[in-house]
């Protein structure tokens, strides 16, 4: 089996990275406006920026960085994620990204940072400071009331009780509660994964990175991308080297995440890895930078490598976030009075909501025309809609991310893509900025409509049917329906299932057993079917398959027809607009 550009199994399911540049959302939103911007108490406008899949934090991090080139903001960040595992990890960026000088160094807390992030295999130091750390916030995650004293950027008041718990389950994983490397075998995963992704191609797997490097990602503006650290991530899973290759040996557990399985008729909780083995961690910081210095080249290439470029962009942002709140950190209560015009020390916070509340904020006053600006990133471009268009405030921006570095896309692909991203953003009620730069990475819209504050129901009812701009399309995947995240094992971590467990075709209508699936039908994928952790929490530990349990794959698995990948399963859902089931 030879799997074909476009079939999607490459990203997974689970997106750990972003896979565009970070953005300064400031730059992105609406100007403030004095007379109608309202104002809080020191009188210092605020910035309501709604965030679906930033994953990473990268635009939150470059916002706050850039914050000293604007007037003075506060902003108050809405993250949704579709997975919990996704809010464990912007807790422990931001904890990590604000850790105090004297506690450690600039740049110790870059290549923690880095490491932690991107790599699949930790040294045991930054292994143990992500035990610390995630024991730290387990006991905090609990008292609401104690977590926002000691950590005051954050609220997780919005999350749901079982969500909070899952959550505690989450850093409880991380910090050890189950020992042994055996618990999360990243290195076996990996392989296993890769194995499946190329299928015959397997023992020609440098060839095959080098052909996506050379001829997709370098020829889609990445050319900082070095030959020999994207081979060494494709291989091993390490992104960044910063030491010696032999350091790293433990698994990262930030990257595990649970899954419900079918096994032999029964649902069976299984932890694994299923992310990102095709694109890699590269593009969020590395193939861009202000120092223009970085990115010069001599004859015909790049002096710098996109290793480089991360760890001195990181390095950067931690540097200008620590600055603009370190003094204030340290001298407490010696700082002198505040005035209007300077901001708080806590001139940010970070609101974690729901996984499933994309289709329901509208039903809240306090969201309803709120947002100035909605970020959704290309695996969750399916939750946008009318209702969710009416939480952003009319005259508000949105920006979607595009799939321009996902490498199992061909340039049709995603030209169908771009343009599904307007048809989707004009029904929801958001027309394309005229005065903007043409961009492959981005796609920027405005919001129409004269609503106010309050009128959310009528924003969602004035959206125009979207009938007229879908009738001269090509044909998409409405006639497919999209599978669940348990009715279709991986085969990296499971055996073939049973022929009587499978899916019926005519639910989904695939191709035949001996062909790949049509190019036309591939779009970025989402995440959202992945259960969070607590469903392979300690407590359930009886009632779930043990990994080692679940048998791998042999060398060169090929995928049954009733299988759909990830990467279909998004396009069905971006397609037709279904929310999908948790």
């Amino acid at each position: 089996m030879t799997t074909p550009a476009g079939y999607g199994a490459g990203f997974g399911t689970v997106s750990w990275w972003g896979l565009s540049p970070a953005l300064d959302l400031q730059a992105e939103s609406p100007p403030v406006d004095p007379e109608s911007q309202a104002a809080t108490e020191d009188k210092i406008p605020e910035l309501d920026a709604l965030l679906l899949g930033s994953v990473d934090g990268r635009h939150m991090l470059r916002t706050l960085a850039r914050a000293a080139l604007w007037p003075p903001r506060r902003f108050n960040f809405y993250a949704l994620e579709n997975n919990l595992e996704a809010v464990a990890r912007h807790m422990l960026i931001f904890s990590l990204a604000l850790e105090e000088p004297e506690k450690m160094g600039l740049q110790e807390r870059s290549e923690t940072f880095l490491e932690l992030w991107g790599n699949a295999l930790l040294r045991p130091s930054v292994a143990a400071f992500v035990r610390a750390q995630a024991s730290c916030l387990a006991h905090l995650v609990p008292e609401p009331d104690r977590l926002e004293e000691q950590l005051p950027w954050l609220s997780l008041r919005p999350l749901k009780f079982r969500e909070r718990d899952a959550l505690e389950a989450v850093f409880r994983f991380w910090s050890g509660g189950e020992k042994g490397p055996e618990v999360f075998p990243m290195s076996c995963l990996w392989d296993s994964r890769l194995r499946h992704y190329l299928g015959t191609r397997y023992d020609s797997r440098r060839g095959v990175a080098d052909w996506d490097l050379s001829m997709k990602l370098h020829d889609r503006g990445a050319r900082v991308i070095h030959i020999q650290e994207f081979r060494r991530w494709r291989d091993t899973g390490v992104a960044f080297e910063l030491r010696d290759s032999s350091a790293y040996q433990v698994p990262n557990r930030t990257l595990a995440s649970g899954r419900l399985l079918s096994h032999r008729g029964e649902r069976v909780a299984v932890r694994g890895y299923w992310g990102d083995i095709a694109t890699g961690p590269f593009v969020a910081f590395g193939i861009e930078a202000d120092d223009q210095s970085l990115l010069r080249t001599s004859n015909g290439q790049p002096v710098k490598t996109a290793s480089e470029i991360t760890q001195h962009n990181v390095a950067e942002l931690f540097r200008e976030v620590a600055a603009r709140r370190g003094p204030r950190a340290v001298q407490g209560n010696l700082q002198e009075p505040k005035s209007p015009d300077v901001p708080t020390q806590e001139h940010f916070t970070i609101h974690f909501l729901p996984l499933d509340s994309s289709q329901t904020l509208h039903h809240k006053t306090c969201y309803q025309g709120r947002f100035q600006l909605l970020y959704v990133s290309c695996g969750m471009v399916h939750l946008l809609s009318p209702e969710l268009g009416a939480c952003v405030a009319p005259g508000g921006n949105l920006v979607v991310e595009l799939a321009r570095y996902l490498v199992d896309l061909r340039p049709k692909d995603l030209k169908a893509f771009s343009d599904r991203v307007e048809e989707i953003a004009r029904a929801a009620g958001f027309a394309p900025h005229a005065g903007t730069m043409p961009s492959e990475t981005f796609a920027r819209f405005y919001k129409l409509g004269d609503s106010t504050r309050g009128g959310g129901d009528s924003a969602v009812k004035s959206v125009p049917e979207p009938s007229e701009v879908l009738a001269d399309q090509a044909p998409c995947l409405e006639a497919v329906s999209p599978p669940q995240a348990d009715q279709a094992p991986p085969l990296e971590e499971m055996s073939p299932p049973q022929a009587d467990q499978a899916p019926p075709l005519e639910a989904v209508s695939p191709p035949q057993a001996d062909q790949a699936l049509p190019l036309e039908e591939m779009s970025p994928p989402q995440a959202d079917q992945a259960p969070p952790l607590e469903a392979v929490s300690p407590p359930q530990a009886d009632q779930a398959l043990p990994l080692e349990a679940v048998s791998l794959p042999q060398a060169d698995p090929a995928p049954t027809p009733e299988v759909i990948s990830p990467l279909q399963e998004a396009l069905a859902m971006s397609m037709v607009n279904v929310p999908p089931k948790l």
